[in-house]
């Protein structure tokens, strides 16, 4: 089997953000089963959704400055949502994306490391596991959870101690390797009628 796309997103786009240096070590975390592409949605414009629901048209005519965005998503074969809490859920512009998107994430692994002041950004992720759920994707058990992230990291973006965070890494890549290898090949079979 060729190697996996993993599509890490950072799921905050506000001024001043600490998404991207979560992002940026979780991606020095992954090895070798995985390429890795860092989505950054603060680069996307997420407007409005359209009055057509997902489920009625699955595949909505998206705005043209999207396109880039739908593309990497199709191509991924499992994603690591990167996420903060805001008011014990997640950012809008996470919710945004992932509505645009319904068929993109059908039948995908899909991981979470979250980071917050007391919850560790848990408030956010238990949220995505119920949208994810409604839309046929598989969330992994595990995940990387920096709560008080303020204080773990130092000026330079770099864990003060990273032996227990790496550890969750690797035990978050373990499970979403094996279910992506697993939902890659469920998705190669066809479907009995």
């Amino acid at each position: 089997m060729s190697t996996l796309k993993l599509a890490i997103i950072i799921g905050s786009v506000r001024e001043g953000r600490f998404g991207p240096v979560v992002a940026n070590w979780f991606a020095q975390q992954v090895d070798d089963r995985f390429d890795v592409d860092i989505i950054d949605l603060a680069d996307t414009a997420l407007p409005a959704l359209p009055a057509v629901p997902p489920a009625l048209d699955p595949d909505p005519v998206r705005p043209a400055d999207m396109r880039d965005l739908t593309d990497r998503l199709a191509a991924a074969d499992a994603y690591v949502i990167v996420t903060p809490d805001y008011n014990r859920s997640y950012p809008a512009a996470l919710k945004a994306a992932i509505d645009w998107h319904f068929t993109q994430w059908d039948a995908k692994a899909i991981g979470f490391v979250g980071y917050s002041g007391g919850s560790g950004g848990l408030l956010a992720i238990e949220h995505l596991r119920q949208v994810f759920n409604e839309l046929n994707a598989h969330t992994v058990r595990n995940y990387v959870s920096f709560p008080r992230y303020y204080l773990l990291f130092d000026e330079a973006g770099r864990l003060r101690d990273p032996q227990e965070p790496g550890a969750a890494a690797a035990a978050l890549l373990d499970q979403l390797h094996w279910w992506t290898k697993a939902l890659v090949a469920a998705r190669s079979a066809p479907i009995a009628s």
